[in-house]
């Protein structure tokens, strides 16, 4: 995060004329965030509900133009949340073979918010 401020504000340090005629300085703020894993379980949260709306608002489209009432929607709402799921399996899948090749090697994998040690 960052905050625009114009340290105009310290009237002992500058010339009073000159106040507001200062540039603009970009100040980084110091951000606390929760962790990788959580970042990554919103994302993939607003994926699945990114997805389903999406799909939701095609088969609502197909339905309407083809005069088929919820079919459309309702097989690609599926499908898009079969999709979504898989891919979960997946990135699951490959994080698991990522900590068991580093548990065989005798490495620890670097502790990543939400995962139990």
């Amino acid at each position: 995060m960052y905050a625009f401020t114009s340290f105009s504000h310290r009237r002992e340090e500058h010339d009073t004329s000159r106040l507001g005629t200062r540039p603009l300085k970009l100040i980084p703020r110091s951000v606390t965030t929760t962790g990788k894993a959580t970042d990554d379980k919103i994302g993939k949260g607003i994926d699945v509900a990114l997805v389903t709306l999406a799909f939701l608002g095609i088969g609502y489209g197909l339905d309407h133009w083809l005069g088929t009432k919820p079919l459309f929607m309702v097989g690609l709402v599926v499908l898009g949340l079969v999709g979504e799921f898989l891919r979960f399996w997946y990135d699951y899948d490959a994080r698991m073979k990522v900590l068991e090749a580093q548990r065989a090697a005798g490495t620890r994998a670097t502790p990543v918010q939400g995962d139990r040690p």
